[in-house]
């Protein structure tokens, strides 16, 4: 574990109050890059995710890394796609350093990307994960049907949060990367 990180738990206020969460720079791609292998593995390239996102860059604005101190402790990617014609954002991947879960790292990672996307005019996210854990921030399953992704998923994960109401109505097609 590192120096500046807490041998013993801290209030988790106190933990997020600590940390610089800022925009990912271009400097910061190999760190995220090493957080998402240590995270999620090789087998996160087969992800159908990561099929949607592929060859396709995020958006810098929305994309929000972690640090406390020198470390890089969480990050979040909202990249730009399409479902049929209606442009939107798929979130991911959201991930944190296993041993500091639990500490709302990803939530205030996400929250915060979320809510600069929402002012800065988007209006759909999407994103394949756990309802439980992305319900209190609005996402629902997508109906069924109404999205065709490029690969598998279970229809249960594939979920949506409009950023501003009524955004989903009427949303059906396929989702493909890019603006």
């Amino acid at each position: 574990m590192p120096a500046d990180l807490p041998a013993q738990p801290l209030p988790v206020n106190a933990f997020l109050n600590s940390l610089v969460i800022r925009p990912e720079r271009s400097a910061d791609a190999d760190a995220v890059e090493g957080l998402h292998a240590a995270v999620f593995g090789p087998g996160r390239f087969a992800r159908t995710a990561f099929r949607l996102r592929e060859g396709v860059p995020h958006d810098p604005d929305f994309s929000l890394v972690a640090f406390k101190g020198e470390d890089l402790v969480g990050a979040v990617r909202l990249t730009p796609i399409r479902i049929g014609e209606t442009p939107a954002l798929l979130l991911g991947p959201l991930c944190v350093r296993p041993e500091l879960k639990n500490l709302g790292v990803g939530k205030t990672l996400m929250r915060r990307s979320m809510e600069a996307a929402r002012v800065a005019g988007h209006r759909l996210v999407l994103l394949v994960g756990d309802l439980s854990y992305y319900w209190p921030f609005g996402f629902r399953v997508v109906p069924p049907g109404a999205v065709e992704m490029p690969g598998p998923v279970d229809p249960a994960r594939l979920l949506i949060a409009e950023l501003v109401a009524g955004a989903s109505e009427g949303l059906h097609g396929k989702a493909r990367g890019g603006a």
